[in-house]
């Protein structure tokens, strides 16, 4: 197998900011370190929503954490039929690095069409499950070592994975994750397989970005960053990171002007904010439109923090990028809302940037070369259908 790429190198077009450490974490390598996580969450406060891209962080009235959101056995007896609690996730914290993604990935696409073929995800969640989903503890020679068994078929995917306490919750976590952003589409009229999420700035454009997930934030109120910041020109191109419908559109004080993308199969919102004053978007971008993966949506602004609209009140020129997670609907709006650091996936996605050109007439954006997501075709088909 050819040596994949470590997520060493520098973005070429990067610019020069001040790059902000993250706080070290404990190393946890036996499977009931999920379960001590989030016993000191618990203790300590969790993430609650209070605006679509905000929340925060209140402690004083949490007594518990599940992964799951599962009934108490003592009150599952009480409880049949309808009044049963639906077991759904409710938690989930997305530490991949990007070397062990684009590792997991390039036995994806080396298998693809072979008699075993890997899947990307299930492999990240078996090192999810080793790790107890701390990557800091990630070795190359881990995954070989998985793959390779595999490849060789001494043991299949269940056979592997049996025993593994905390595999199946690993592998629905990282696939609300990742999923859609691996598979089949076609490329200017040639089918192929790979990557088909793109990199939310364009590309030739020069950015700054750090881990700054969970930043404190003061405007309204003191909460907790919940997305990924990159610095950048005014008017750079935003990409859609996935191909998805608008499902929110116009202006909120916090993300100034905003465009909300959601997934195909609902299990991913995409949160683009503090677009460019005036003219935000792409040209006729509405709520209810199909973007595919790689599309301009957007430009880059820093407006926001203004009950009045298409006002500039923050400080540096950027795009908030943000994902949140669904498992349940109950989760889209309010105080159960699960948001994701994006800082090692947007590493993982500089591979892959959208070329767009310029239409000198409208001053407008656009790709150069066009995609068809089977995803993005189905969704039309059923729309029609229904």
């Amino acid at each position: 197998m050819e040596r994949f790429k470590e997520c060493k190198e520098k973005n070429p077009h990067k610019l020069t900011i001040k790059q902000i450490g993250n706080a070290g974490n404990g190393r946890m390598k036996k499977h009931t370190a999920v379960l001590l996580l989030c016993i000191s969450l618990a203790a300590g406060g969790v993430w609650t929503a209070n605006e679509r891209n905000y929340v925060s962080f209140q402690g004083d009235s949490v007594t518990s954490m599940k992964l799951r959101n599962q009934p108490d056995s003592d009150a599952g007896s009480n409880q049949t039929g309808a009044e049963e609690e639906k077991d759904y996730i409710k938690w989930v914290e997305f530490r991949v690095t990007c070397d062990a993604m684009k590792q997991a990935y390039q036995y994806d696409l080396d298998t693809y069409g072979k008699e075993v073929h890997l899947n990307w995800v299930d492999l990240l969640a078996i090192l999810g499950a080793k790790y107890g989903g701390d990557f800091s503890s990630y070795k190359a020679q881990d995954l070989e070592e998985v793959a390779e068994v595999l490849i060789k078929n001494e043991k299949s995917l269940e056979e592997f994975t049996e025993g593994m306490e905390y595999y199946p919750y690993y592998r629905e976590a990282y696939g609300a994750v990742l999923d859609g952003m691996v598979g089949k589409y076609e490329v200017s009229g040639k089918k192929v397989y790979g990557l088909k999420a793109f990199h939310p700035i364009a590309k030739g454009f020069p950015y700054s970005d750090y881990d700054d997930f969970g930043a404190s934030r003061t405007y309204g109120y003191r909460r907790n960053h919940l997305g990924h910041d990159m610095m950048g020109q005014v008017g750079t191109p935003v990409i859609a990171v996935e191909s998805g419908y608008v499902a929110n559109i116009g202006w909120n004080q916090y993300g100034g002007w905003r465009v909300g993308i959601n997934s195909f199969d609902g299990k991913r919102y995409y949160y683009y904010a503090h677009l460019r004053q005036n003219r935000p978007y792409a040209e006729g971008l509405e709520n209810g439109d199909i973007v595919q993966a790689g599309d301009v949506i957007g430009y880059i602004g820093r407006t926001g923090y203004s009950k009045e609209e298409n006002v500039n009140n923050i400080d540096e020129y950027h795009l908030h990028f943000g994902l949140q997670l669904i498992f349940d609907e109950t989760q889209r709006e309010g105080n159960h809302e699960i948001w994701v650091s994006c800082y090692e996936l947007v590493r993982f996605l500089y591979q892959h940037q959208s070329e767009v050109k310029r239409d000198d007439a409208t001053k407008e954006w656009m790709r150069i070369e066009q995609i068809k997501d089977p995803s993005a075709v189905q969704y039309k088909k059923d729309r029609k259908k229904g």
